[in-house]
């Protein structure tokens, strides 16, 4: 999983109380002696360091080069905090214009005075569901220095870094009721291509940042409707919405909140993600069987957790948040890799990452032959 985060507007968020909301909700994991904890945890080390090599041989990217990049094991409130940070980096512009606007719009007091608050609640008992479920990220845009890290600087450039959450990994893996070190190895395949991607490839988080700046810097909203339009998507998640009212569609809150120019920036990011995560799908289940003798199994078992998620409250929480279009990415992204590498070869498939003009539209995610006529007709003229 990648993610995009970092500070924002003082009073717009609570951030303070988005970490203490979260972390107090945050179920349990699994239960494990002080002995299984420490001997995961140095497993995990183990496995994203050897899964380096693995990656970088099967993807032809990155090879003789060295991370700089951090690999970070933590419990469910590290990854809380974590993702706290990246969000204070990445809505900062976003932030600050709500900000500046505040101060004449209606309400501003009423807004000033408990909105911080309530939006750090609101963004903490989000954390705290999506906190048990994930497994593995590599932050793109994580701040220099969080509180994760020791010695870390305030003046220390940006740079990624790859969280492995322990105790879901053994929650899934239990689950599942699979080889516990296959599975660790292939979470961290997985996770590994992430961060291969960004550090082979060093246009790709420049770009990113510049179209998610774009995206946030055509939102123009008032205070007052951005949390009206957080009303109603809470009430389309409850299923209470005001008598009278149509139904939305099932849009996610993040389509609810897109302007037109949005879409279309949003369509490129679909894209990329798709071929972000795709390209780290292809690739774990393609080094699998050397490195992992039960992918098939596990690739099985984890294919059905996805298909069918869990309660009727996580899925209408799945739709209200977008992760259902995520999981859509998972499988088309996997198809647009799969079909281009049987057509022109892996280093064919690598001038995906030449230029941003190589990138697949979200077009071409979908019919893979168009981005192969496209990119190798040009460059072969």
């Amino acid at each position: 999983m990648t993610s995009f985060g970092g500070t924002a507007s003082p009073g717009m968020v609570d951030w303070n109380l988005a970490v203490a909301t979260a972390t107090r909700l945050v179920r349990p994991g699994p239960e494990v002696s002080r002995d299984e904890a420490r001997a995961v945890v140095a497993e995990l080390r183990r496995h994203a360091k050897a899964s380096e090599e693995h990656v970088r041989g099967f993807t032809r990217m990155g090879a003789g080069e060295t991370h700089d990049t951090p690999v970070l094991i933590v419990d469910r409130p590290g990854w809380v905090r974590a993702n706290v940070a990246g969000f204070r980096e990445i809505l900062k512009p976003l932030l600050e214009k709500m900000r500046e606007r505040r101060g004449d719009s209606p309400g501003s007091a009423v807004l000033g005075a408990v909105g911080g608050k309530v939006t750090g609640v609101e963004l903490g008992m989000l954390l705290s569901f999506l906190s048990s479920r994930v497994l593995g990220q590599y932050e793109t845009f994580a701040p220099a220095s969080d509180g994760l890290q020791a010695g870390g600087s305030a003046d220390a450039p940006r740079g990624g870094r790859l969280l492995l959450v322990a105790p879901n990994i053994v929650h899934v893996e239990r689950e599942l009721d699979v080889q516990p070190h296959d599975f660790r190895m292939w979470v961290c395949l997985h996770e590994e291509t992430h961060r291969t991607q960004f550090t082979a490839v060093p246009w790709l988080r420049d770009h990113l940042e510049g179209e998610i700046q774009s995206f946030l810097a055509e939102t123009d909203v008032d205070p007052m409707t951005f949390l009206e339009r957080a009303r109603e998507a809470a009430q389309s998640l409850a299923g209470g919405r005001p008598e009278g009212e149509e139904d939305d569609g099932g849009r996610s809150f993040v389509e609810l909140v897109q302007t037109p120019a949005q879409r279309e920036i949003l369509g490129r990011l679909t894209a990329v993600m798709s071929l972000l995560e795709g390209h780290a799908d292809y690739v774990m289940d393609g080094v699998g069987p050397e490195v992992v003798p039960t992918v098939a199994e596990i690739r099985e078992k984890f294919q059905q957790r996805r298909a069918k998620g869990a309660s009727r409250l996580d899925l209408a929480l799945r739709k209200l948040l977008g992760l259902d279009a995520k999981l859509k990415q998972y499988r088309d992204g996997e198809r647009f890799v799969r079909a281009v590498v049987d057509q022109v070869g892996m280093d064919g498939f690598n001038r995906v990452w030449t230029s941003p003009n190589t990138l697949p539209t979200k077009a071409e995610i979908a019919k893979p032959a168009d981005w192969v006529a496209r990119v190798h007709r040009k460059a072969e003229s």
